[in-house]
């Protein structure tokens, strides 16, 4: 996998560019990687939604849980679907709104320093195999092209707004992406 630096984007993935982004602070580094989990409906998989909910088209008549998320502004910078694939939506360059209110070690607005990363899958249903694949190849390669993501750490939604966010849920296996991370097998 590749990642143009200048641009942001990865070279041969599927884009759906997002209106919901805008330019990081000046001096910001990407210094954190947010793992997410999301489905549309909830506990549902396929089909074109999410990448409507992250353009503003999710049309609130389509299902009752719809109209209660169709008026949010928010995006990721990348989506690993079930079967491993991944759809862009904002250039790593660029502050995806992913995290909301949030703090990571004692620093607040984690979107100002941080990667995106959702993952198409519920709290209490476990994730796939692809997409473990998937996104141990994607935080390789997006340590390959940031130095300042080398060390990073890798956190759940949960994690910088506890209370509030509860994704990738108990059905994210980390012990898992860290043997995929350290060269083990899957």
């Amino acid at each position: 996998m590749i990642i143009d630096r200048d641009s942001g984007w990865i070279d041969g993935v599927d884009r759906v560019p997002s209106p919901n982004c805008d330019a990081r602070p000046p001096g910001c580094e990407l210094e954190l990687i947010v793992v997410h989990g999301i489905s549309l409906p909830p506990g549902e998989f396929g089909g074109p939604w999410i990448d409507r909910l992250f353009a503003n088209e999710l049309p609130a008549d389509r299902h009752p849980y719809f109209a209660t998320v169709c008026d949010l502004r928010v995006s990721a910078h990348v989506l690993i679907s079930r079967g491993g694939e991944l759809t862009q939506y904002v250039a790593f360059t660029d502050r995806a709104w992913h995290a909301g209110e949030s703090v990571h070690r004692g620093r607040e607005w984690c979107n100002d320093f941080s990667v995106g990363i959702e993952l198409e899958g519920a709290d209490d249903i476990p994730y796939a195999r692809a997409q473990y694949r998937a996104l141990a190849e994607l935080i390789g390669a997006l340590r390959r092209t940031w130095p300042s993501l080398g060390a990073a750490e890798i956190v759940g939604h949960c994690d910088i707004a506890p209370g509030r966010k509860t994704d990738p849920g108990p059905s994210f296996d980390w012990s898992r992406l860290e043997r995929l991370l350290a060269g083990g097998v899957d």
